[in-house]
């Protein structure tokens, strides 16, 4: 009986936090794992490379260039990804700005990366994803409009609901193409973008968000759902 192929993940930005912890959840559920770093540095992912050579790829990638988006894909053509998450994102560096002290250099740079470069990268790569496969993006529960009863992040929540309507769009454009569409909401993590007075453990809290992307395949459309699989409002 020939051997069962083991699913497969693209995973953009994957070097540390969030991403390098999914790489590890991943792999550990038996997925080959390609992740891309915007740099050389050492990091959690090579070491994952190291320690695991016939599951983790590297690959080099910055997803505010488009040139690489799509030098990547030239590269990885015909690699036939289960699914694609693209988990890079920022956040300004004063969070309590609001939108109208914050800057336009530092505006322009949450923006570019957390809403036009991540729909880049979905739009750039979408052809490496098998027809039944899952599409899925970071975005966060401060993105929905309906649930924000107290204002701040706001630079952040802006970029997060605008990557939001963006992903409607694309699935409004690729209606009945068979690929599921995730907007995740991981919850508030300790991370180096959380920060530690975050309430949740990357250890607690990314295992679950990475079995309910899993289940995801087989449902064709677009969901925006927290790490348990519950619906975020819009």
């Amino acid at each position: 009986m020939p051997q069962q192929q083991s699913k497969s993940i693209l995973l953009v930005g994957a070097s540390r936090g969030l991403g390098e912890a999914m790489a590890h959840v991943f792999v550990a559920r038996g997925w080959r794992v390609v992740g891309t770093v915007r740099n050389d540095s050492p990091n959690g992912l090579r070491e994952l490379a190291r320690d695991h050579p016939d599951q983790v790829g590297i690959e080099r990638l910055d997803i505010i260039d488009p040139d690489q988006i799509a030098a990547l894909g030239r590269r990885l053509a015909g690699s036939g990804f289960d699914m694609l998450f693209v988990n890079a994102g920022t956040a300004n560096h004063d969070q309590s700005e609001t939108i109208a002290d914050t800057s336009t250099e530092e505006f322009v740079r949450v923006m570019v990366t957390n809403a036009l470069g991540v729909m880049r990268a979905v739009e750039g790569l979408q052809g490496l994803v098998r027809a039944d496969g899952v599409i899925g993006v970071m975005s966060s529960g401060q993105g929905s409009i309906a649930n924000n009863e107290k204002g701040g992040h706001e630079v952040y929540r802006g970029s997060k609901a605008a990557l939001n309507q963006y992903m409607r769009s694309y699935a409004a454009r690729h209606a009945g193409d068979g690929r599921a569409l995730a907007l995740m909401a991981p919850g508030w993590i300790r991370t180096e973008l959380g920060g530690p007075e975050a309430p949740f453990s990357v250890e607690e809290t990314i295992p679950e968000l990475v079995d309910t992307l899993i289940a995801q395949q087989g449902r064709e459309g677009l969901r925006f759902i927290d790490r348990h699989g519950a619906t975020v409002p819009w």
